[in-house]
């Protein structure tokens, strides 16, 4: 008897050995409260997850331990809990916050199981920080969303691709030997060539259409006071030469900067007259109450090739009246300085697309939101080459909604210091 008695009590010990190593080496946190809901027992992992040492907790409601927003709800939920105690758990369908002793909150999953013992009753709280895996399902979620924004742009795209082929498929069937010619001669060009045959084809029917049903109508307005109908469609004449006149200086200046015929020979420049002089002219292609405000800082003269700085300013400018609502402003500074010319161009305008603004000074690329204002694709890119060749560079900050501004940095010395 004494021999297995003695057997018993080892078997036992090593049970309760067993038993103590599991709650303390548990890689989830276990709590054990009694049935008033004050902690009783806490395994080291509890103990780290919150930030208290057991004598801290030991003694103290369970409800230390919850957000403070939760804790008079999770009291009166204990309660009605230890009413019928089962083993389950807890928050379904919820996210469940466990509050450290900082008072800063963690996601966290949470099981119950009850037992009871010569002492009582109790309840085993065995919780889980789930901080990393709720941080992937974020990710995973936001991956989620682009993905479906990016279908979404895509279908849009395809449906737009397909609406504007099947426009050039109608115009096709009733010019077809022209086709049929214009696609000979075609095939002999090179990439760039077909690019600006296809772009010069589209930018040129809309202001010559404008021009030709604008010029019919004034022949009808024959009575004094018709003459704000006549000066409409000679405003619109005037919209549509311009559109016309700024096309063909994009691709006369692309041809000559390919033929590299065109070279910087800077000279001295009054630069608040230049800009001045300039605002005047461009003044009058602005939409109703748009204003270009100007100003200048540091000397007046700079050494500059005054024709392609000239060219810069008329792009940047034509594009922020264009690409910026009536009743909108749009800034000019220019600053000289010992480290050269500064000039920076501002509008309020719709902005470039963030996927967008790394190609922005490609050749015949728009940005997805240019809509359909008139447009080559071609003026950013000369701008970028015109400051190649005066050794300039260009930069830029845009937000879309919010507008864009164009900063660019110019040397400033005489040809023969150069």
């Amino acid at each position: 008897m004494l021999e297995l008695y003695i057997k018993h009590t080892e078997q036992m010990k090593r049970h309760i050995e067993m038993l103590n190593a599991l709650f303390i080496h548990a890689t989830e946190g276990i709590v054990v409260v009694d049935g008033q809901g004050v902690i009783a027992m806490m395994n080291p992992t509890a103990k780290q997850l919150f930030g208290y040492d057991e004598e801290e907790l030991i003694g103290n409601k369970i409800e230390l331990l919850v957000p403070i927003r939760y804790a008079r709800s999770h009291a009166s939920l204990r309660m009605g809990y230890m009413g019928a105690p089962q083993a389950r758990g807890m928050g379904h369908n919820r996210d469940l916050f466990a509050r450290r002793s900082d008072g800063t909150e963690f996601p966290v999953e949470v099981s119950l199981s009850p037992f009871a013992t010569s002492e009582g009753d109790f309840v085993v709280a065995f919780v889980v920080d789930i901080t990393d895996r709720k941080r992937q399902e974020n990710d995973l979620r936001a991956a989620n969303e682009e993905i479906q924004k990016l279908n979404t742009e895509l279908e849009m795209r395809v449906t737009q691709r397909t609406q504007e082929l099947a426009e050039t498929l109608l115009k096709l069937e009733t010019s077809q030997q022209e086709v049929i010619r214009a696609l000979e001669k075609e095939r002999e060009l090179n990439d760039m060539k077909s690019k600006f045959v296809t772009i010069a084809s589209h930018e040129f029917r809309t202001p010559l259409a404008t021009i030709l049903s604008s010029a019919s109508l004034i022949g009808r307005y024959v009575h004094t006071e018709e003459d704000e109908k006549r000066q409409k469609h000679v405003h619109r004449i005037k919209s549509a030469v311009n559109n016309l006149t700024e096309i063909l200086n994009d691709f006369l200046s692309v041809g000559k900067l390919e033929e590299g015929r065109m070279h910087s020979v800077p000279v001295e420049v009054d630069l608040p007259a230049c800009c001045s002089e300039l605002m005047d002219e461009i003044k009058g292609v602005c939409k109703e109450g748009q204003q270009i405000f100007y100003q200048h800082e540091g000397a007046a003269e700079a050494w500059l090739d005054k024709h392609l700085i000239r060219n810069v300013l008329i792009n940047l400018l034509s594009n922020a009246i264009k690409y910026s609502e009536s009743y909108t402003d749009i800034w000019l500074r220019t600053r000289v300085d010992e480290a050269g010319v500064h000039l920076e161009i501002q509008d309020q305008g719709i902005g470039i697309p963030e996927s967008d603004q790394t190609n922005i000074f490609e050749r015949f690329f728009r940005a997805h939101n240019a809509g359909n204002a008139q447009g080559t694709g071609l003026g950013l890119n000369i701008v970028k080459k015109y400051l190649d060749l005066m050794k300039g560079e260009i930069s830029f900050t845009s937000k879309t909604g919010k507008g864009t501004t164009f900063y660019i940095n110019l040397p400033n010395y005489a040809p023969s210091a150069a």
